[in-house]
């Protein structure tokens, strides 16, 4: 059996940072302890970045791209893995300083792996993907911090994204009042059918930032940062608690101590990618009693590897609804 598998490369020339489908064996891999055959990946915003060569995340070459990956273990010197056993893995520097998931192989630490939670298929845990378990994380952040439903709505922004997407249907499940915040107002359908009960045009977070404004959400899960969450903030009802976990507007926050100082207000940073394993298997554990599998396969759009290199500039350009699952073999 040839131990020869397509991936997706990232190089860096002189002509500058290229990613293309290429052909590597089980001896370019890098060092671990476990090595798994990818049935699937996904397509997260970062993976965007990568694919384009739109920012410097890759700070080694050449590496195979792609931050998440499901599969079958079929090489092991970790005894918690054997061969056969259904894994995933997300973050730990894949796609960045270790060979990713966009490949037929991957071999990573022992550490960086979660058994596959028996209520999910590969597919299912690539239609969550970094993405969806970074919004399990922001709503554990905003229980944790003492959000319930009865405290009054929680605001999505970036809604018709990937962790806006699974965010909407998390909070639904959990029986709060959702607010989608969207730049794609024909999607009002789609978010409706996740469960968001109400839509509002994300420019309206886009203006001038005021200090304090009318107090509108008990919390909020942000992924676009910028203007928008300094807007998410100053309408932050007091005592509320709003998770910051993305940068699709930008990097910068305009906005002041005022909410944290006169209303209480909590920003929770969410970081995902070097999350304790704990942690991380605690989030992986909620995804599988609180959503709702339905609705995350009604946001799924199927991919092969090569479709990835089109769809990398789509996603960092708003173009991608929901999830996307790539069959790594197809």
């Amino acid at each position: 059996m040839s131990d020869k598998f397509r991936c997706i490369l990232v190089t860096k020339s002189e002509a500058g940072q290229k990613a293309a489908l290429s052909e590597m064996s089980d001896s370019d891999l890098m060092d671990g302890d476990v090595t798994v055959a990818v049935s699937h990946s996904t397509l997260n915003y970062k993976d965007g970045l990568v694919v384009t060569g739109s920012a410097p995340v890759v700070r080694k070459f050449p590496l195979i791209a792609g931050i998440d990956f499901a599969g079958k273990v079929v090489a092991s010197a970790d005894a918690r893995f054997k061969p056969g056993d259904a894994v995933l893995a997300n973050g730990w520097g894949m796609g960045e300083t270790h060979h990713g998931g966009y490949a037929g192989r991957a071999r990573v630490k022992g550490d960086w792996l979660v058994p596959l939670p028996g209520a999910f298929t590969a597919a299912d845990a690539m239609a969550i993907g970094t993405a969806g378990y970074t919004s399990m994380l922001a709503v554990m952040a905003l229980e944790d911090c003492g959000l319930t439903p009865a405290k009054g709505p929680v605001l999505v922004t970036g809604a018709a994204g990937g962790v806006g997407s699974v965010a909407i249907t998390l909070l639904s499940k959990l029986g709060y009042r959702v607010v989608a915040s969207t730049g794609r107002t024909s999607e009002e359908a789609y978010l409706r059918s996740l469960g968001a009960a109400e839509i509002i045009d994300r420019a309206e977070l886009n203006t001038d930032v005021r200090p304090l404004a009318k107090e509108r959400w008990a919390g909020a899960v942000d992924s676009v940062g910028s203007k928008t969450l300094a807007n998410v903030l100053s309408s932050t009802n007091y005592g509320g608690v709003v998770s910051a976990c993305g940068l699709a507007q930008g990097m910068d926050l305009p906005s002041s101590v005022a909410p944290f100082i006169l209303r209480g207000v909590t920003l929770a940073g969410i970081e995902s990618v070097y999350c304790p394993r704990p942690k991380r298997l605690k989030a992986w554990e909620r995804l599988a009693s609180d959503l709702d599998l339905t609705k995350l396969r009604s946001t799924v759009t199927q991919a092969k590897l090569a479709d990835v290199l089109t769809l990398g500039p789509q996603i960092l350009k708003g173009q991608v609804r929901g999830r996307v699952v790539v069959d790594v073999q197809g």
